[in-house]
């Protein structure tokens, strides 16, 4: 008889997809997510384009599902160790580091009411902070606090524990490791933003009103760091003046060379965020080519003939920044004026590519990768399918359709592993 279960490594909208649709179809199904939360970077979207809708609807929907099947398991905080057999057949080794909180969690915040420390918030790339004890963002599924080990003082503090009413604080807690016997696994541990260090003359972590293009969701969001006000991180001031860059370590021999298709998109649907603050905002977006196709296409001409926005066809080379003012000037070649031009803006920001988490860290099997370290398909371990980003950039519409495909392909190879 066929092993009738899947493993989908990672629990963003590729993986819950993957799961969902393999699960309603009978196959039992166990996700392994890192983060405390299933949902991925999109839960970290403020609007889809080109309908500019919150992702929170959508994600729901999934989690009622998940809730609703008993087919579906699921791991937070966890990550694969090794994968041995072959397809229909496989062991998978899985760590579940500890969340420090268990089941009793009412998520309540009496416990990071207590507690003294902070740390730095990676949900909102680090633009805020949090309590060493907390909850990871309003709409987080599971809806428990998780404590961040690397911040918290332990039993040497105990303040979380002493305030829990429910018992639901274990300090003690440790890792557990458990073993897994499935018939295919789905990889779908999707991306990464391109680290905008690297982009060094473009003032990224020198420059506070440099920030990159999911920092920017985070500001427009209102569950963000400041809760939808897009403003200056360097000193709170409403902007004036805005400049998209991009191409920020894409289509770049010495980055990513791959073009990460969503960036154009992307920075189109933030001006229109910046627009709807600020109406009289002068927006610039400085690009090589603009990429919108298909249905994508009116979007962009939406965008385009919206007030205060011009789009500059030329690479930005340098940003720098005048201390007086805090104020970036923006130097590009102009390419249709065939001139360099130097202009100041309040916020740059930078339209970072997609790097898949595969260019870090690697599937635990025999798998091929391209130059950027994204999935290449064909012929490789049999029964293990990459889903998503992983594979190549790509918007959520299309992740979540290529993830229907993937959990097809991976009902297909339990069924044929056992014949």
């Amino acid at each position: 008889m066929a092993n009738k279960s899947i493993l989908v490594v990672g629990g963003g909208i590729s993986g819950l997809t993957a799961a969902v649709e393999a699960a309603e179809v009978g196959y039992e199904v166990f996700i392994v997510e890192k983060n405390p939360y299933l949902g991925g970077r999109v839960t970290q979207i403020n609007q889809y384009f080109p309908k500019l809708c919150p992702p929170n609807c959508g994600l729901e929907i999934n989690f009622q599902r998940i809730k609703k099947n008993p087919k579906i398991n699921f791991f937070t905080l966890a990550e694969v160790e090794s994968i041995s057999g072959q397809e229909g057949n496989f062991d998978v080794t899985v760590k579940v580091n500890p969340r420090y909180v268990n089941e009793n969690c009412t998520g309540c915040n009496k416990c990071a009411e207590v507690c003294p420390v902070e740390r730095s918030n990676a949900f909102n790339y680090g633009l805020d902070k949090t309590k060493a004890i907390y909850l990871p963002h309003e709409f987080a599924f599971p809806m428990k606090y998780v404590i961040d080990d690397q911040a918290c003082k332990g039993a040497e503090c105990g303040k979380c524990a002493g305030a829990c009413e429910y018992n639901a604080i274990d300090l003690g807690m440790q890792a557990k490791t458990i073993k897994l016997n499935v018939g295919a696994i789905v990889w779908a541990t999707g991306w990464n933003p391109y680290d905008a260090n690297k982009l060094s003359y473009y003032g990224f972590g020198r420059y506070n009103n440099v920030i990159t293009n999911v920092m920017m969701e985070r500001l427009a969001a209102v569950n963000g760091p400041t809760k939808g006000k897009i403003v200056r991180p360097s000193d709170g001031k409403e902007i004036k003046s805005v400049a998209f860059i991009q191409c920020a370590g894409s289509r770049d021999e010495n980055h990513l060379k791959a073009c990460s298709s969503v960036c154009c998109l992307a920075s189109l649907k933030q001006a229109t965020y910046v627009r709807e603050q600020y109406p009289d905002a002068e927006i610039c977006i400085y690009y090589i080519d603009i990429r919108a196709r298909g249905k994508y296409e009116d979007f962009f001409t939406k965008v385009q003939e919206e007030a205060n926005i011009t789009l500059i066809k030329g690479k930005a080379g340098e940003v720098k920044e005048d201390p007086s003012t805090g104020e970036l000037i923006v130097i590009a070649e102009d390419q249709i004026a065939q001139k360099v031009i130097e202009k100041k803006f309040d916020l740059v920001v930078l339209a970072t590519g997609m790097a898949p988490t595969t260019a870090e860290v690697k599937i635990p099997a025999e798998m091929d990768y391209d130059e950027d370290g994204f999935v290449v398909s064909g012929a490789q371990t049999p029964g293990i399918y990459a889903a998503g980003c992983v594979k190549n950039p790509l918007d959520v519409a299309s992740a979540v359709r290529d993830a229907t495909a993937t959990a097809l392909k991976a009902i297909q190879s339990t069924v044929r592993g056992q014949q």
